[in-house]
């Protein structure tokens, strides 16, 4: 699958940016460190000009790619959801055995996520970090409606359709493919954290993995149904 995925260049709705980043170093220096600022800082005490200072530019010539620090965080997370979309679709293409890929997809969207040296300049494992603790801040905000429309989560929204339609392939009649798909996701991101931060409301840890929840969970239900 690598060396498919390294001929690919992941592609961002260009309404969230200003200049592609990764048009330039510059603009790849400000996406890797970016990156490792708001892991180390959080989101809310990340500013553009701290991360002029560790990449050696000045806070305007960040704003040239990025008109805030809003958009920056939607460039980051999509880019995140289009790099699980790609690894979904390369992992599951070839399998014809509806449960098993299912169970496929459910692993690659809820997994831990390990290093891959596809992009060189990003960090997934840091990235899957700020994708947990900070992705619900991207769309929770009174434009989230005018962002919607303009197509901001369309990967995320893909992705979520991707899971849905490997739902009802193994189970045509359940009547939430919608809602489980999305849970699944959505839900991937909460046990992570609760597994990371708040142990004793979760089951998952080092031994029982998030994968291992939701793959009992999806197919509980369906069988169930």
């Amino acid at each position: 699958m690598k060396p498919l995925l390294s001929n690919l260049k992941i592609d961002i709705n260009n309404k969230i940016f200003l200049k592609d980043p990764e048009s330039s170093d510059l603009g790849k220096r400000i996406i890797e460190h970016s990156i490792k600022l708001i892991d180390e800082l959080g989101f809310d005490s990340f500013t553009f000009k701290k991360l002029g200072v560790i990449i050696g530019s000045n806070e305007s010539s960040i704003y040239r790619y990025f008109d805030s620090k809003h958009k920056l965080l939607l460039y980051l997370t999509s880019w995140y959801w289009a790099w699980l979309e790609y690894q979904l679709v390369f992992s599951t293409a070839n399998m014809s055995n509806s449960n098993e890929k299912l169970k496929k997809g459910i692993n690659i969207l809820t997994r831990t996520i390990e290093s891959d040296s596809t992009f060189s300049h990003i960090d997934e494992v840091i990235l899957n970090r700020v994708v947990i603790n900070e992705y619900s801040k991207s769309y929770l905000t009174k434009e989230v409606d005018d962002e919607n429309k303009d197509g901001y989560f369309s990967i995320y929204k893909r992705l979520v359709t991707r899971l849905h339609n490997m739902i009802i392939e193994v189970n045509s009649t359940y009547i939430f493919p919608l809602s489980l798909a999305s849970t699944v996701i959505e839900g991937a991101l909460h046990q992570h954290f609760l597994k990371n931060h708040f142990k004793s409301l979760t089951e998952c840890d080092d031994e029982t993995q998030p994968s291992d929840y939701f793959t009992h969970l999806v197919f509980n239900t369906l069988n169930n149904n």
